[in-house]
C-alpha cells in the first residue's frame, strides 16, 4: 500500500503528460493552463528564441493574461504547517505572485531552476520560510532582491521626490497572521516615492520588465499595495502588466488611474475606509543580473 501510494502521483503525472503539444503550438497556450512539464518545456524553449531578458519578461506577462486573480494565494505548505497555503500556483497569482513567477521564470531555462529562482526571490537569502519571505514590499522585498531591480525613484524624481515612514513590527505581524513565534526587533525606515500626478513624465523613462510599485494611503499611513510590470506596446506606450481582481491584465496607465478612482468613489458612496492612490514607486530591472546563491536551508528546530 505505502509503494502504490508513492507510485499514484508519478503515474498521474506520467498519464497527463501523454502525447504533449508541439512546442510551438505549447508557447501559444495560457500559462496558468500549463502544467509543470508543459512549463519546463516552454522555459527551454523560450530561452533559446528571445535572448533578450527584457523581452522574455514580457513575453512571459503577457502569456498569462487572462489569469485568475487570488488575493493571499501561497504560503509555505507542506515545508511549513502555519497554514495550508502551497509553495507555488500556476492556474493563479496575486500581484506579487504575478510578478515573482515572470521574473523567475524569464530567468530560467527549466522547472528546477525555475522552481529554486522562485524561491530565491520570494524569501530573503532564498531560505524557505514564513519568518524570512519577503512580506513587505519597501524594506523586504525591493531590498533582499536589490540583485534583480534597483529603486530609481529618488534618481527619476530629483528634487519633486517625496518621502513617507514606514514601521515593521515583523514579531507582531507573524503571531498575529501566521501563529508563528519569533523574535524580531522593530523596523522604521524613509521611503521614497512620486506623487501620482508626477508619473506622467517619467514613464518614457522605465522599460519593459521594470516593475512599479503602487503606493495607498489609508489612515494617514502610506504604504505599497500593489505591484507590476511595465510593457511597452507597439507604439511605445508604457503599459502596465499587473495582477488584480479579477485577472491578469495589461493596460495603459489611465486605464489603471480611471480604474482606481472607480473603486475610490465605490468605497466612498458605500462608506468603507478604503485605501486611495498616493503616488508610486519606480524600480529598473539591472543590466547585468548576477544571482547570488541562497544561503543553506537550516535545520528546523
Amino acid at each position: 500500500m505505502r509503494l502504490a501510494a508513492l507510485l499514484l502521483p508519478l503515474l498521474v503525472l506520467a498519464a497527463c503528460s501523454s502525447d504533449p503539444l508541439p512546442v510551438d503550438e505549447l508557447a501559444k497556450k495560457p500559462l496558468f493552463e500549463m502544467q509543470p512539464r508543459d512549463v519546463h518545456r516552454y522555459l527551454a524553449h523560450v530561452q533559446a528564441n528571445e535572448p533578450d531578458l527584457r523581452q522574455r519578461i514580457v513575453r512571459i506577462g503577457r502569456q498569462n493574461i487572462g489569469q485568475p486573480y487570488v488575493l493571499n494565494l501561497l504560503g509555505e505548505y507542506p515545508f511549513e504547517l502555519h497554514d495550508t497555503l502551497p509553495l507555488f500556483s500556476l492556474k493563479e497569482s496575486d500581484c506579487v505572485v504575478f510578478a515573482e513567477h515572470t521574473y523567475a521564470m524569464a530567468l530560467s531555462g527549466s522547472w528546477e531552476e525555475f522552481f529554486w529562482m522562485l524561491q530565491r526571490i520570494r524569501y530573503k537569502d532564498g531560505v524557505i520560510g514564513v519568518a524570512s519571505r519577503n512580506h513587505y514590499t519597501e524594506v523586504d522585498w525591493n531590498v533582499n532582491n536589490s540583485w534583480l531591480v534597483s529603486d530609481v525613484t529618488e534618481q527619476l524624481a530629483g528634487d519633486q521626490v517625496r518621502w513617507y515612514k514606514v514601521t515593521v513590527d515583523r514579531a507582531r505581524f507573524l503571531r498575529s497572521r501566521h501563529n508563528t513565534v519569533r523574535s524580531m526587533p522593530v523596523q522604521t525606515e524613509r521611503v521614497a516615492f512620486i506623487g501620482k500626478e508626477q508619473l506622467a513624465p517619467l514613464l518614457p523613462h522605465l522599460h519593459d520588465g521594470d516593475m512599479v510599485n503602487v503606493v495607498s494611503a489609508r489612515n494617514g499611513a502610506l504604504y505599497v499595495s500593489h505591484v507590476g510590470l511595465i510593457a511597452v506596446d507597439a507604439q511605445g506606450r508604457r503599459n502596465f502588466l499587473n495582477s488584480a481582481e479579477p485577472k491578469v491584465r495589461e493596460e495603459s496607465f489611465d486605464d489603471f488611474f480611471k480604474r482606481t478612482a472607480e473603486r475610490e468613489e465605490r468605497n466612498a458612496r458605500e462608506g468603507r475606509n478604503g485605501q486611495t492612490l498616493a503616488g508610486f514607486k519606480l524600480l529598473r530591472l539591472n543590466d547585468n543580473i548576477v544571482v547570488p546563491p541562497a544561503l543553506p536551508q537550516p535545520r528546523p528546530r
